[in-house]
C-alpha cells in the first residue's frame, strides 16, 4: 500500500471511531487531525472537505461490513445456513470488529434519518441495498421460496433482533444478549420455514 494511500486509511479508521462515539456531526476535522497525527491541511491532501471525509468514513463503513459479514458466507448455500451465518456475522460486526465504539453505520443511520441530503441518501440505498439480500435470503429458505412480502417481513425481525441485541449488549450489560438474540432468530427461522 502506498503511504498516501495508507495515511488515507489510517484517516477513515480514526475518523469512523470517533464518529462512532461522538456522531458525524460532533466529530471535528481538528479531532481526527489530532488523532491521525497530522496538521487540519494534512487532512485536505487527501478529502476536499468535512462532507467529503464523512461522506467517505460512511461508505468505508459499509463497505467493511459488506467484507466482515457478506464476503465469509456468500460461498454457502442460500438458505438456512446461510442465513445463520450471515446472523452470526453481524452479532460479531456489533460485539467484535465494532467493540471500541459502537456500529457506525447504526449511528450514522439514527443522525441522518431528520438530515436530508447526499450523504443520507447514499446510506439510505446502501441499507436498502442489504436489506433486499436478507429477504431474498429469507425466500431461499423454503422450496418452494417463500413469497415476498412474507420474506420482507422475517429479514424485518431479523434487523430488529439484531438492533434489540446491540442495545441489550452495549447499552444495558446485558450478558445473555448473544444467546437471546441467537434463540430469537431460531424460533424466527422455525416459523418461517414450517409448511402452512
Amino acid at each position: 500500500m502506498r503511504k498516501g494511500d495508507a495515511t488515507k486509511a489510517r484517516i477513515l479508521a480514526e475518523a469512523g471511531r470517533l464518529a462512532a462515539v461522538n456522531g458525524l456531526f460532533n466529530t471535528s476535522l481538528n479531532d481526527v487531525a489530532e488523532r491521525c497525527g497530522l496538521s487540519k491541511s494534512g487532512l485536505f491532501k487527501h478529502f476536499d472537505s468535512k462532507e467529503a471525509m464523512q461522506e467517505s468514513v460512511v461508505m468505508d463503513a459499509c463497505d467493511r461490513f459488506v467484507d466482515f459479514v457478506w464476503a465469509p458466507v456468500q460461498h454457502l448455500p442460500a438458505g438456512r445456513s446461510r442465513l445463520e451465518a450471515i446472523f452470526e456475522r453481524q452479532l460479531d460486526w456489533e460485539t467484535v470488529e465494532n467493540a471500541a465504539g459502537g456500529c457506525l453505520i447504526m449511528s450514522s443511520a439514527v443522525e441522518l434519518d431528520d438530515r436530508p441530503g447526499p450523504l443520507r441518501d447514499k446510506l439510505h440505498d446502501r441499507l436498502q441495498q442489504w436489506r433486499r439480500i436478507l429477504t431474498r435470503e429469507m425466500m431461499a429458505l423454503t422450496d418452494p421460496p417463500l413469497d415476498y412480502e412474507t420474506a420482507k417481513m422475517a429479514a424485518f425481525e431479523m434487523n430488529s433482533f439484531l438492533l434489540g441485541h446491540a442495545n441489550a449488549g452495549r447499552f444495558m450489560r446485558d450478558g445473555d444478549a448473544r444467546e437471546a438474540a441467537r434463540a430469537a432468530f431460531r424460533r424466527l427461522l422455525d416459523r418461517t420455514a414450517k409448511p402452512g
